[in-house]
């Protein structure tokens, strides 16, 4: 039933044509202009794939079109690759979620934006990233620090904004097909139309999924689980004579994924079976310690939004905004004998007023709400722990917000913004940021600065996916949605200089630290074999915060060749109950370094793109120190994780409307040794015992990838 109402859905929404009214709104100029171009015209050229902006107020690293086509680039996670800002990696071996880190901290901590509105939040968080399609997206836009109040404090480390195709793109249609030797398959396709003066649309589509699932490193557990994806978007944009925009969309997705001991997959004969066959018997698992332990999950989700932007005078230096979003999230998930099945609804609105008193000075008051209604249900059932759980939380906060921006010509503008929001249990907050950029010497050298106070609830249990791939016993407050409250102050300094073929290479140095008053804990070295979950208010001087640096260079050394450098330093400290002082924030990577390489012949024919990057140490969980490998050597010398190396490549032939890819990834071959954790009967883990712990995932889960794709584009012509 669930499935024909959920097809049904998708049906409906691809031919639902229902007028509203939006706009994208962006007062601090932190996006710049995304208002689009009715009567754009085709432009051929060479664009850079990442660059720091020179305009934006706040250090924004951008990841254009031409960037996410330096890689398969499948998902947004997969996006990030040729960036040290932010690191991707696994949250275990088993779900295939993946999680992102930026200064440091849990990709939680970073606000993500959907063309300025907050999405990927509460049960979305843990597999949002695979659900945008890299090759649904314009571009991506990675601002660092505390940034504008006007989307929420929800920003902690920073904000990541994607924008996606426009309504008015010049591409009636786009289509991207690629698959990998693991057999995992892409294919999206997007559809531009300017039905008129005033409205177009575009429709986004996506399928993809693995046919096959492999356990190459042989201990018994899939690498990657069996995949199945649907995601379908319709957006729209109505522009009227008097300068009155009107956006709104709605999307819907379904994911399945299974993954877990290799044998739970198989027939009679050993074979692995096809997509639904045979179903997992976790009632069978609970009685039969022999029984295979797996995971399946079903996420659907289902939403849209509203924007309305009205201009108030001519000159639209006045206008008032709103913008209203609903999503609903369903994650029917199963981990070994324990099941979560989990919804929530999620309402977004934003009400702006925005005022330019001259070219110096503007404004923007606005008010804003947000609503979460969950409804959990926990069955937790390992060795040593059997409880079930019924809750439906509601977590929501009202905010009223002011922002003023003040530009002293080019050289300098400063933005103050003030938001006090009221939260359902915790009362009311003030929160404060500040934004400085000079530019003493003009297109030479760029300084800014920005602080404030950041702001978000805490799910302790979806925060952290990766908790339900252990036989731990949970302890303390996973139940609590406890309301983290962090301090972030930093700055950044951009020298451009003239070198080779560009006028615009530059050297560029950040600092970022991120300080929490509280923050929700998850320890999994309190006790042995358990989980122990408490905020950071509890601990006697409790004390949690992350020092970031990164340095940033970029040239063209001669026509159509680009060198990207950029390298990350890391020191994250922490309180942890039971143990003396700060100690060393475990599974947090202390450096990165990326290189990419990139060479385009004349007129974009063949494009060469090489990047290596190079990962280092992080201190491991006490329990995993002392571990060995086949050969009896510490895996873990000095309690820290091997520094690796990753590779990647691609070469890409454009002929006219087409490009021909092909490529590879993680070249090296290098994978993490001893993924799953725990002791065996025989040749196979024994998945009851509470040493068993599939989370514990610093490193790459598979080998070499080689993939090859098309992208067709049709222009439209005149």
């Amino acid at each position: 039933m669930k499935k024909t109402i959920f097809y049904t859905i998708i049906a409906v929404m691809s031919m639902a044509h229902v007028p509203a009214f939006a706009q994208d709104v962006d007062t601090t100029d932190i996006y710049g202009d995304k208002a689009d171009s009715l009567n754009a015209a085709v432009f051929v050229g060479r664009q850079q794939g990442n660059f720091l902006s020179k305009q934006k107020p706040v250090r924004t690293e951008v990841i254009t079109a031409a960037g996410l086509c330096k890689m398969a680039c499948c998902n947004l996670a997969e996006s990030f690759e040729n960036s040290a800002s932010v690191t991707v990696g696994y949250s275990d071996a088993v779900t295939g979620a993946r999680q992102i880190r930026l200064l440091g901290l849990s990709g939680t901590y970073t606000q993500m934006l959907d063309e300025n509105r907050p999405v990927m939040r509460g049960l979305a968080a843990p597999f949002g990233l695979a659900y945008v399609p890299g090759q649904w997206l314009e571009s991506i836009q990675i601002a660092k620090g505390a940034t504008s109040v006007i989307n929420g404090v929800e920003s902690i480390t920073g904000q990541i904004n994607m924008e996606h195709r426009k309504p008015t793109d010049e591409k009636p249609l786009f289509i991207n097909f690629s698959t990998m030797n693991d057999t995992k398959t892409d294919f999206n396709v997007a559809s531009s139309l300017q039905l008129n003066d005033s409205w177009s649309t575009v429709l986004l589509g996506h399928v993809s999924g693995n046919f096959v699932s492999m356990d190459e490193n042989m201990d018994g557990f899939l690498d990657d689980p069996k995949q199945l994806q649907f995601n379908l978007s319709n957006r729209w944009l109505y522009y009227a004579l008097n300068g009155t925009q009107v956006r709104f969309g709605v999307r819907a997705i379904r994911d399945t994924r299974r993954g877990g001991q290799y044998q739970m997959h198989t027939n009679k004969k050993g074979e692995m079976s096809m997509w639904g066959q045979p179903e997992y018997d976790y009632d069978k698992y609970m009685t039969d310690r022999t029984s295979a332990w797996g995971s399946d999950i079903l996420n659907q989700s289902i939403g849209g939004y509203l924007k309305v932007g009205v201009p108030l005078n001519e000159e639209n230096s006045q206008n008032v905004a709103a913008v209203l979003d609903y999503t609903y999230y369903d994650m029917n998930s199963h981990f070994g004998a324990t099941s979560y099945l989990a919804s929530q609804h999620s309402a977004f609105m934003n009400l702006l007023y925005q005022n330019e008193v001259s070219e110096d000075h503007h404004f923007t008051l606005g008010l804003s709400a947000t609503g979460d209604i969950y409804k959990e249900n926990l069955e937790r059932v390992i060795l040593l722990d059997r409880f079930a759980e019924n809750k439906a939380p509601v977590l929501m906060n009202a905010s009223v917000f002011g922002e003023y921006t003040f530009h002293a010509g080019e050289k300098f503008s400063s933005i103050l913004g003030l938001r006090g929001d009221w939260y359902k249990g915790e009362g009311f907050k003030f929160s404060p940021r500040l934004t400085l950029k000079y530019a003493p010497v003009e297109d030479v050298l760029v300084l800014r600065a920005n602080a404030g106070r950041g702001l978000r609830y805490s799910s302790p249990l979806t925060d952290n996916i990766g908790v339900f791939s252990t036989s731990k016993e949970f302890k303390g407050d996973f139940n609590k949605h406890i309301l983290e409250d962090a301090w972030v102050f930093g700055g950044n300094a951009t020298y451009y200089f003239p070198l080779g073929a560009s006028d615009n290479a530059y050297v560029s140095f950040d600092y970022f630290r991120t300080q929490f008053v509280q923050q929700a804990m998850v320890d999994y070295e309190h006790y042995l074999g358990v989980i122990d979950f408490y905020d950071l208010k509890s601990l006697d001087h409790g004390r949690s915060f992350t020092d970031t640096y990164q340095v940033d260079f970029s040239c063209e050394p001669f026509r159509g060749f680009t060198v990207t450098l950029t390298g990350r330093y890391t020191n994250a400290k922490t309180s942890l109950a039971d143990k003396a002082g700060l100690v060393e924030k475990p599974m947090t990577s202390k450096y990165k370094g990326v290189l990419n390489l990139q060479y385009a012949t004349n007129l974009n024919k063949w494009i060469f793109d090489f990047t290596a990057s190079v990962n280092g140490p992080s201190r491991v969980y006490d329990f995993m120190a002392d571990l060995k490998d086949s050969k009896g050597d510490l895996l873990y010398k000095d309690g820290k994780t091997p520094v690796y190396p990753l590779l990647y490549a691609q070469v890409t032939k454009r002929f006219k409307g087409v490009d021909i890819y092909v490529g590879g990834e993680n070249l090296t071959n290098y994978r993490q040794k001893d993924v799953i954790l725990g002791h065996k009967n025989g040749e196979v883990f024994d998945t009851f015992a509470p040493d068993f712990d599939a989370s514990c995932v610093w490193g790459p889960l598979m080998g070499i990838k080689v993939y090859a794709g098309l992208r067709f584009t049709l222009w439209k012509t005149e």
